[in-house]
């Protein structure tokens, strides 16, 4: 039960970090409270965004914000008495959102984007999974001129500054793209660098297994029994190991206040359902609704519905209005058959004030290591990160600069 190190969460960040030490030499010991990959890595929308060079921003113009503030936005609602928590964190996220700020995040974060796509093809290749992968990228579409022009021109931003590709599409390219969309949308935009994954819990579950062959092991356990030395409580016993990297997602800034660090780290919860698509309709690459504020992705069970965003507490009673919502629109999109699931399902994101994450040493704990905060990035950038710790964690060169990400930072 001694080991080099200790990953806490088996989420696709933790997993990635735990696969990617093991491959360099290092005994390692992955520990979560559920099997790989089973909580918020579940459940999203299967995207590797190598367009994603500016990460989320906060909304900044008053006209979205008065939207929102009504609480019937279908890409965004919040629970009220969340709202007094939240408030720090929120007007953090709005301040670094200010468009040069987000202009100096962009710069510090796209190194990080530019190779998600190639560290997860590798790593799947690896693991023997890249039928999982689809190389076919994914759509946006459009119900008014307005907001296609809006989209083209960050789109146009966005190659002119860091090479992201695109694809404008008119409404007969479109058509031939995605021949089941309703035909009242007036154009689509192709991000074609871009992956998507048919089931986001297999993929974690395969680099998981591949860890596992490698010598590493997976625990049953509670994050919270961390305690300095280091050593974790699970199942099969106590692990002691020199060194501890704390990949939670959203439980990171309860396990890491535990040990004296106060982090802006907020939650985004979201929620998905699965459907039979209708009759013989087909759904060929993930569909973001710009204004429904929905995704339908085609995955291995279904057509999956996820929502956009929604501010509550952690540990708040679900609360899924917003796919009630969305749903009818969904349905006028593309024409899904019965839900598949049971009950919708529900995660949260972990999200940081300046929308980067968290990778690199503790600063005051001797062996302690944080990767956590990727929002809605962290199946995009489970790879890249994994390799960014390891080296950092076994002294080699790395492949990015890590300072952006430094936990000082805050």
């Amino acid at each position: 039960m001694n080991f080099d190190t200790v990953v806490l969460g088996a989420g696709i960040v933790g997993v990635c970090v735990a696969l990617h030490l093991q491959r360099r030499g290092r005994q390692v010991a992955l520990v979560d409270r559920k099997l790989p990959g089973n909580e918020t890595s579940f459940g999203n929308a299967g995207l590797i965004q190598r367009e994603g060079v500016y990460p989320y921003a906060f909304p900044r113009g008053l006209g979205t914000l008065l939207q929102y503030a009504r609480n019937q936005s279908p890409d965004v609602r919040y629970h009220a008495d969340a709202m007094l928590k939240a408030a720090p964190f929120l007007w953090q996220y709005w301040r670094n959102s200010h468009p040069a700020k987000h202009a100096a995040i962009a710069k510090s974060y796209s190194p990080l984007i530019e190779r998600c796509v190639s560290e997860h093809r590798a790593l799947a290749a690896d693991a023997g999974v890249s039928a999982l992968m689809r190389p076919t990228g994914w759509i946006k579409v459009f119900r008014t001129a307005a907001a296609r022009d809006a989209e083209i021109g960050l789109a146009e931003r966005w190659q002119r500054e860091y090479g992201v590709a695109f694809e404008a599409l008119d409404t007969a390219s479109l058509r031939r793209a995605e021949p089941d969309l309703t035909d009242t949308l007036c154009g689509g935009l192709h991000y074609p660098q871009s992956d998507s994954v048919s089931d986001p819990n297999a993929l974690v579950t395969a680099y998981a297994n591949y860890f596992a062959a490698l010598g590493g092991r997976f625990f049953i356990g509670e994050a919270d029994s961390l305690r300095e030395g280091w050593e974790v409580d699970t199942q099969a016993g106590t692990i002691t190991a020199a060194s501890a990297v704390v990949a939670l997602g959203p439980w990171s800034a309860r396990a890491s206040a535990r040990l004296g660090y106060r982090l802006p780290l907020g939650v985004k919860r979201g929620y998905h359902m699965h459907y039979a698509p209708h009759a013989a309709a087909r759904l060929n690459h993930p569909i973001l609704d710009v204004e429904g504020g929905f995704v339908l992705a085609p995955m291995a069970r279904g057509i999956r519905l996820t929502t956009g965003t929604e501010i509550a507490r952690l540990d708040a009673p679900r609360t899924p209005t917003q796919l009630a919502a969305v749903e009818p629109v969904a349905r006028t999109l593309f024409p899904l058959g019965e839900r598949l699931d049971a009950e919708p399902w529900m995660g949260a994101r972990p999200c940081t004030a300046d929308m980067m994450p968290i990778i690199g040493p503790a600063k005051n704990h001797r062996g302690l290591w944080f990767s956590f905060g990727h929002a809605h990035h962290g199946l995009t950038l489970g790879p890249i990160t994994g390799r960014l710790i390891a080296e950092m964690m076994t002294g080699e060169a790395t492949v990015v600069d890590p300072r952006p990400f430094r936990v000082e930072r805050f």
